[in-house]
C-alpha cells in the first residue's frame, strides 16, 4: 500500500491540505515556512505509525504546541533558592545594571575592542581592563582570558612547556566536572612535580625540587575544600623568596579571586588579589565571575615583563575574550572604586552581605502566599538555615539564612519530595531549591524579586482553587 493511500484509508490530511489553512499562514509568517513544514510532517508520521485519524485542525493543533515548546530558550531565568549564592550550574555572579547596559551597548553597534581612535591604528582589546586592574590590584601589568582555568594553562605553557612545575601535594585540586589540575598542567605541556604530603608541605620540600627543569613554583589557594588537623603549609612569602632567589616565577592561582576585603561587610575573609602579590607571587591568576562578581573571565596580573610573555604566547589568541564579555567586566570594575557602595551595587555582594533581619521578614510576608499554593500538597514553615557562597568559595564558611520549608502531605517518602521539587521547577519561571531531610527548602537569602516570585505562586493558588 502506497504511502498515499494509507493516508487516505487512516483519514489523514496531506501536508499541503494542511498548509493551505489560514492558521498554517500564520505559523509561517511567524516561524517561516522549512520549521512549520518539518512540524506537520512529523505530526502526520506519528499519526501513521499508531494508525490514528486526525482532522487538519488537530494537526494544526499538534504543530503549534511542538513549535511553541521548539522556540523557548533553552536557556530561562530562574528563582535561585538553593541557598548556593554563586551557584555554578545557575551561572554564578547575577552581573549589575552597570555591566548590563555596557554589554547591551557593545552588542548593538561597532565598537572600539581592538582600535585606537587617537592614532586610527590597531589596539589592544586587554586595555579596556588592564589599566583597572593594575589599580585595584597594585599589578604592574594584567591580561584577560575566557576563565581562570585558561588563565592558569596560558601561564604553565608559556613559563614552564617542557619543564616541571612545582606543587605542593596537598594543592592538586579537582574542580566541577572532574576537572582536575594535573590533567590541566598536562595539556598544559609542564610536567608535574609533586613535593610535600597531603596534609603538610615545608619549605624545605619545596627547596629540594628544584633544579635545571623547574619551569615555575605553583601555588594553588585550595578555595573549595579545607584541610584541619595536623597541617603545614609553605607561607606564601617565603615561597616567594625561595623562588626569587633560583630565579623561578612564582604564580598564585588564587581561583575565586576577591578585589576587596570581606570583612568590611562581616563576611569571613578570603585573600585578596593585592595581598597575594604583596606577599612576592610574579603572577596570579584568578575568576572574574566569583567571588568578583563580574562575567566569566580568567584574570591575569603580576610582573609586566611576564605578562608581555603570555600575552605573545598564540594560545592567548584562543582564550581571548570578546567585546561583550569585556564590557560587562570594565563596568564592574569601575564599581569597585567605589568600595563605600559596592554592596548596594554589585549584585553577588548584596547578596552575600544581606542581613538575615531581611531576610526572614521576606519569608515571614512570604509564607502565606506559599501556604496557599501548596495548600493540598505541603505544609510550610519558615526556618532558619545556613546559605554557602558557592563556587569553590569559602567552602566551610556559611552564612545565616532564612528559609521556607515544605514537607509533602501525601507520602514521607523521596519520591514525594522529588514530585514537589519537580512541581516547583515546573513553575513559569522554574523554583530552584534543594532537597534536605524530607523538605524540600527554598533559601531566600538570593530572592531579590519579591513581586514577580508572589504573582507566580497567587496565580498558581488561583488556579488549583
Amino acid at each position: 500500500m502506497s504511502s498515499k493511500e494509507r493516508r487516505g484509508r487512516l483519514g489523514l490530511p496531506g501536508v499541503d491540505r494542511v498548509l493551505r489553512s489560514d492558521t498554517a499562514a500564520a505559523m509561517i509568517a511567524r516561524y517561516g515556512r522549512p520549521l512549520v513544514v518539518d512540524e506537520v510532517r512529523t505530526a502526520l508520521a506519528a499519526r501513521r505509525r499508531c494508525d490514528a485519524p486526525a482532522s487538519v485542525e488537530s494537526i494544526l493543533e499538534e504543530t503549534a504546541a511542538s513549535l511553541a515548546r521548539d522556540m523557548l530558550p533553552s536557556q530561562r531565568r530562574v528563582f535561585n533558592l538553593t541557598g548556593t549564592v554563586l551557584h555554578t550550574n545557575l551561572g554564578r555572579a547575577p552581573l549589575p545594571e552597570e555591566a548590563i547596559a555596557a554589554a547591551v551597548e557593545a552588542m548593538r553597534d561597532p565598537t572600539t575592542l581592538e582600535y585606537e581612535i587617537e592614532t586610527g591604528k590597531r589596539g589592544e582589546r586587554d586595555n579596556h581592563v588592564a589599566g583597572w586592574l593594575t589599580r585595584l590590584t597594585g599589578a604592574e601589568a594584567a591580561l584577560t582570558v575566557n576563565n581562570n582555568a585558561g588563565a592558569l594553562v596560558l601561564a604553565l605553557n608559556t613559563l614552564a612547556e617542557g619543564r616541571e612545575t612545582i606543587v605542593s601535594r596537598g594543592e592538586l585540586i579537582e574542580i566541577g566536572g572532574s576537572f582536575r589540575l594535573p590533567d590541566i598542567m598536562a595539556r598544559a605541556g609542564t610536567r608535574l612535580r609533586e613535593v610535600g604530603t597531603t596534609n603538610r608541605t615545608h619549605l624545605a620540600d619545596y627547596a629540594a625540587a628544584i633544579g635545571p627543569q623547574t619551569g615555575l613554583v605553583l601555588k594553588v589557594h585550595t578555595s573549595n575544600y579545607s584541610i584541619h588537623g595536623f597541617t603545614a603549609a609553605a607561607p606564601a612569602a617565603r615561597l616567594a623568596a625561595l623562588a626569587r632567589d633560583h630565579a623561578i616565577p612564582f604564580v598564585e592561582d588564587l581561583g575565586s579571586g576577591s578585589l576587596v576585603d570581606f570583612g568590611r561587610w562581616g563576611l569571613p575573609h578570603e585573600p585578596t588579589v593585592a595581598e597575594a602579590l604583596a606577599r612576592g607571587a610574579d603572577l596570579v591568576t584568578f575568576s572574574g565571575d566569583k567571588l568578583l562578581g563580574g562575567p566569566q573571565a580568567g584574570l591575569v596580573v603580576g610582573r609586566a615583563e611576564l605578562i608581555r610573555r603570555l600575552a605573545r604566547n598564540p594560545l592567548k589568541r584562543a582564550l581571548r575574550l570578546d567585546k561583550i564579555r569585556l564590557a560587562a567586566l570594565e563596568a564592574v570594575l569601575r564599581l569597585y572604586a567605589d568600595p563605600d557602595r559596592l554592596a548596594e551595587r554589585l549584585p553577588a555582594m548584596r547578596l552575600l552581605a544581606r542581613p538575615i533581619e531581611q531576610i526572614r521578614a521576606l519569608g515571614e510576608r512570604l509564607l502565606p502566599t506559599v501556604g496557599r499554593a501548596f495548600r493540598d500538597l505541603a505544609e510550610i514553615a519558615l526556618i532558619e538555615t545556613k546559605s554557602q557562597i558557592g563556587s569553590g568559595a569559602l567552602p566551610i564558611s556559611l552564612l545565616p539564612s532564612a528559609a521556607l520549608a515544605l514537607r509533602p502531605l501525601a507520602a514521607r517518602s523521596g519520591a514525594a519530595v522529588e514530585a514537589l521539587a519537580r512541581a516547583l521547577r515546573a513553575m513559569p519561571i522554574p523554583i530552584i531549591g534543594r532537597i534536605e531531610a524530607g523538605r524540600v527548602i527554598l533559601d531566600l537569602r538570593c530572592l531579590e524579586d519579591e513581586t514577580a516570585f508572589i504573582a507566580q505562586l497567587a496565580a498558581a493558588a488561583i488556579k488549583r482553587g
